[in-house]
């Protein structure tokens, strides 16, 4: 869904492409995979604090992880004064209680150590492209939690095809670095940046723009909204936020990259339409107009006769429309 043909025509010239993971290259659908306790606490408890965190929240994560929980069938606890995070993850109080559920910098942020042996395991799952969320309660660390998110089935396809045609795709990812490195690897993604913030993504975007760059931006969430309004062309998922929506001119209903592709592939093939109209209309008029003017009337006394001048200027209009509707027909396969 393409909101105003302005965004169809730039998209011919856009060379970078920034994207979000979460949603956007992965299919938005997480699963929590496995729970770890790093204390004395079982998984059951510690699912239960964490479910009862996320039930406040609408992030895929989150709802992974409360999925899970009902499953399980286990009672949620109330949660009082919860708060999101940006970037980071959330807060919630349970029975006086701080409960902390998120990265690393969560919880370094709230003076929490992790030890290395910890630190290690984790490693060990985000090198396989997943998503880690530590819990903590009060200053002890509880265990976390393993989610996988699966990559969407034409994301290396539509990336790949992008690149072959001169785009730069960045991602930018509020994961940790060990998680976006493996997904980048899979898709050949060769630059990317992790656990950025909203604001970082914005002032990314930014700092491309000021290198002369046309940017594109995809992205599902809230905290893609402010990079998505900046970007040159902003291209939100359909299976996204109404936020994201409506900061973008371009939405993927299905919420597939191959969307991207295919919109590029159509604003080429528009400008070049554009182009032959312009020569059709030129044409008529480079030739009729002097002789309209009597040009070759002193040499071979020829007037072009009013009729005639009609005739050829609605043709000339009927050529452009012509040409215009074979758009319609061409094919915005990307391979």
């Amino acid at each position: 869904m393409i909101k105003n043909a302005e965004a169809l025509e730039k998209l011919d010239k856009v060379n970078v492409l920034v994207t979000d993971k979460t949603g956007t290259i992965t299919e938005g659908r997480p699963s929590l995979e496995e729970v770890f306790s790093t204390s004395d606490s079982t998984v059951d408890e510690l699912l239960i604090l964490a479910a009862s965190v996320n039930a406040n929240s609408s992030h895929p994560l989150a709802e992974a992880v409360v999925k899970k929980a009902k499953e399980s069938k286990l009672t949620l606890k109330e949660t009082d004064r919860f708060d999101t995070i940006n970037g980071k993850g959330v807060i919630g109080y349970i029975a006086n209680d701080k409960v902390l559920l998120g990265n690393e910098s969560l919880l370094l942020d709230d003076g929490i150590a992790i030890s290395e042996s910890v630190k290690e395991q984790v490693a060990v799952e985000q090198e396989k492209g997943r998503t880690v969320s530590y819990l903590a309660k009060g200053t002890t660390l509880l265990g976390y939690l393993v989610i996988a998110d699966k990559i969407k089935d034409t994301a290396k396809q539509a990336i790949h095809y992008l690149m072959d045609h001169g785009v730069d795709v960045i991602m930018l990812t509020g994961d940790n670095a060990k998680t976006a490195k493996a997904v980048a690897d899979e898709l050949g993604i060769k630059h990317f940046k992790a656990q950025a913030l909203p604001e970082d993504k914005l002032m990314e975007i930014k700092k491309l723009q000021q290198e002369n760059k046309v940017v594109a931006m995809t992205g599902d969430g809230i905290n893609d909204a402010p990079a998505l309004a900046q970007a040159d062309i902003g291209i939100a998922m359909g299976t996204g936020t109404d936020v994201a929506i409506e900061s973008a001119e371009v939405t993927l209903l299905k919420g597939d990259l191959m969307g991207v592709a295919k919109a590029k592939i159509l604003s080429h093939k528009l400008v070049r339409n554009i182009k032959q109209n312009l020569l059709f209309a030129f044409l008529y008029n480079v030739l009729g107009i002097p002789i309209a003017a009597g040009i070759l009337y002193p040499a071979f006394g020829i007037l072009l006769s009013p009729m005639l001048a009609a005739a050829a200027m609605s043709l000339s209009s009927v050529s452009v429309i012509l040409n215009s509707l074979r758009l319609n027909a061409v094919n915005i396969d990307a391979k």
